[in-house]
């Protein structure tokens, strides 16, 4: 156990011992009112019945306390843990870490803004989640990294002698493990969300008809749209529902305003500074940090207690109580700067002959009028099939009129629906996927084959509900080049 102390706890060494620096210059933070009525209204897109969600005013929010952060800790696979960690995390005291009024320099308030990435929004019980069960791991499916951490939740000590877990954070969906065991910080992550949910279904719930009721209560709340057609969510069957929610794989998330029918490739966040628009379907417009800071407040407090053409998910008291607050503006300041100083790791792949051929193919081809270098995105919205895009929009956001005929359901039937479908950044394509926005093929190969526009194609990515063929529709784009071609601008991708 000695060795952990030392690891947890041993200071940073003093600067005269490893070489003096010129010291780091004072950083003058403007942390901003992230919640106000004026731009609260205009920061969304209208979504697709015609206008934006009502959100709760500033002052509703504001009188919402704000959480305290408190000191975690990492969660080992069982055969990786520590001896005697467990009952050492019951000796340590709880202990807030996050402090704005310590964050003197631009680099300790990114430092700290890593410090809320991680911080839960709902935090469980031990006995909640089988962290410490083997067939958890096993069963769901559960890359752990080379020390055999799971990074996507933490245990967390806000009372001393006990030991939760900190679940639901940024870096929860926004952290992917690579096949050797490495680790990329705000990339597309790959927590196997969905097949932790079905083991949960299968060992707990299943056979009490209490807890199914509640689950499918819980998965309505989550995901209905009442002014459109979601069949799925009108079934009472919840194992047939959770078990095909089940096939939805890592990389893709039902995360809430979508549908288990139709769920959502989840965003990398590296280079997300230069993006115009988030979310697939463009509902959040980039215009200054503040706008990053209300996306965090939306996804993680307001938009659940809502008005949408009439609905509220959740009651909001009820919502409150299971989120136990609301972030500070300081804490959204910190997480905007840290996700904004996110870096892509060393890129493996070369610009060699062939992927210089590639680049070629990818100008000849067009690419570059939706994916315009340096960012590999023109950050214009395209309409989804069957949405006409009314007159003040032309003049409001930034829309290329191009049709590419991906399936519409996630723009048109949705929460998140707002019509449009924004051009993704092809940045960082090596290491991401599954592909295309609802996560439908697994890798560049499967894109570029033209047998996804059958009807009998098996995706490799998210099949879909109702059974294991289907087409995988649109962006028919580089389809029909030749093999040599299509290897080449394959190529040329991955090393962007």
């Amino acid at each position: 156990m000695r060795w952990i102390v030392l690891a947890l706890c041993w200071p940073a060494l003093p600067g005269f011992l490893i070489g003096q620096s010129a010291p780091e210059p004072v950083f003058h933070a403007h942390v901003p009112r992230a919640w106000n009525d004026v731009d609260v209204r205009s920061y969304e897109l209208p979504l697709s019945y015609g206008r934006p969600a009502q959100y709760m005013s500033a002052a509703e929010y504001y009188a919402i306390p704000a959480r305290a952060i408190y000191r975690s800790y990492p969660i080992y696979r069982p055969d990786k843990e520590p001896r005697g960690y467990l009952n050492w995390l019951r000796t340590q005291p709880p202990k807030i870490v996050f402090d704005p009024s310590k964050l003197k320099t631009e680099a300790a308030w990114i430092e700290a803004g890593a410090v809320v990435f991680d911080a839960p929004n709902v935090v469980l019980e031990l006995s909640e989640l089988p962290v410490r069960n083997p067939d958890w791991y096993r069963e769901a499916g559960i890359p752990v990294t080379k020390s055999g951490i799971v990074p996507w939740i933490r245990y967390v000590v806000r009372k001393k002698g006990v030991v939760e877990i900190a679940f639901d954070s940024c870096g929860m969906c926004h952290t992917r493990i690579l096949a050797d065991g490495s680790l990329i910080r705000g990339a597309q992550g790959n927590f196997p969300w969905h097949r932790t949910e079905r083991y949960r279904f299968n060992n707990v719930v299943r056979g009490h008809r209490e807890l199914e009721e509640e689950m499918l209560a819980e998965y309505r709340r989550e995901y209905a749209a009442p002014w459109a057609s979601q069949p799925e969510l009108r079934s009472r069957d919840a194992d047939a529902l959770i078990q095909q929610v089940g096939l939805i794989p890592p990389g893709v998330f039902v995360r809430h305003g979508t549908r288990p029918a139709y769920p959502a490739r989840i965003p990398d966040l590296i280079g997300i500074r230069n993006r115009r628009y988030l979310d697939s379907t463009g509902l959040g417009q980039h215009r200054r940090i503040e706008d990053l800071m209300r996306y965090a407040i939306t996804n993680q407090t307001t938009d659940r207690v809502a008005n949408f053409n009439g609905f509220q998910p959740w009651p909001s008291a009820e919502w409150l109580k299971v989120t136990g607050g609301r972030y500070s503006d300081e804490q959204l300041y910190a997480l905007a700067l840290y996700i904004y100083s996110l870096e892509p790791p060393p890129n493996p792949n070369r610009l060699d002959a062939r992927a210089l051929h590639g680049q070629k193919v990818f100008d000849r081809e067009g690419c570059p009028v939706c994916h315009t270098a340096p960012l590999y995105t023109n950050n214009k919205l395209t309409p989804a099939q069957g949405f006409s895009i009314p007159e003040d929009h032309k003049r409001q956001y930034d829309i290329l009129p191009v049709v590419v005929g991906t399936d519409p359901n996630s723009a048109l039937t949705t929460r998140r629906g707002t019509g449009y479908y924004k051009a993704p950044s092809l940045k960082g394509v090596w290491y991401r996927g599954p592909f295309e926005h609802n996560g439908s093929v697994a890798a560049l190969e499967d894109w570029f084959n033209p047998a996804r526009l059958r009807q009998d194609y098996v995706p490799t990515g998210f099949r879909g509900f109702g059974g294991g063929t289907r087409a995988v529709k649109g962006h028919e784009f580089g389809l029909y080049i030749s093999a040599t071609d299509k290897q080449a601008l394959i190529a040329f991708l991955r090393t962007l």
